[in-house]
C-alpha cells in the first residue's frame, strides 16, 4: 500500500471514530428545590450542611413564617414558607407527603421528619453531613426542545 493510500486508511478511520466519540449522551445537573434549601442552612460555610446544620436551618425557617407562634402551618403559610425556601409554592415535598398526620396542618416535627428523609437520601456516604456535589443531580439526556428552536424552561 502507499503512502497515500496509509494516509487515506487513518484519515477515514479518525473520521470514523471521531463520529462515534462526537455523540455523548448529553446529561445535565440540576439540584432540586429541597437540595437547595439543605445548601442554604450550611452556616459555618464549609460547602457541607451536617444534620445539626439541617436541623436549626428548618427550626430558623418554620419560626420564620410561623409568625402565630401556633406551633404549626396551614397549607397555604407552608406554600409561603416553600416560596421563601424552596423557590416556589409548588415546589417539592408537597405539603400533602410533609403532613404525615392528615391533620391539614405542618408541625415542626413533621417538616423536620420530611428534610431529614430527604438528607439521609442524598447523604450518599453516610458520613453525617450533605457536600454539594451529594446534592446535585445528574439527569441523562438532553433537555426537550419546546418547538420553537429553545430549550424548554421549568415552569
Amino acid at each position: 500500500m502507499t503512502l497515500a493510500g496509509q494516509d487515506a486508511l487513518v484519515s477515514q478511520s479518525s473520521r470514523a471514530s471521531r463520529t462515534v466519540l462526537a455523540a455523548p449522551t448529553a446529561a445535565t445537573m440540576v439540584v432540586a428545590p429541597v437540595a437547595m434549601a439543605i445548601a442554604g442552612f450550611d452556616t459555618d460555610g464549609d460547602g457541607r450542611t451536617s444534620r445539626a446544620e439541617l436541623t436549626a436551618g428548618i427550626a430558623r425557617s418554620f419560626a420564620a413564617v410561623d409568625t402565630g407562634h401556633s406551633g404549626s402551618l396551614r397549607y397555604l403559610d407552608y406554600a409561603e414558607w416553600a416560596l421563601r425556601y424552596l423557590g416556589d409554592r409548588n415546589a417539592l415535598p408537597s405539603p400533602f407527603e410533609v403532613d404525615a398526620n392528615g391533620d391539614d396542618r405542618i408541625s415542626l416535627a413533621e417538616l423536620q421528619a420530611a428534610f431529614a428523609a430527604a438528607f439521609d437520601r442524598m447523604d450518599t456516604n453516610h458520613d453525617g453531613s450533605v457536600s454539594r456535589a451529594e446534592l446535585l443531580t445528574i439527569r441523562e439526556g438532553r433537555v426537550p426542545d419546546d418547538g420553537r428552536g429553545g430549550k424548554r424552561r421549568g415552569r
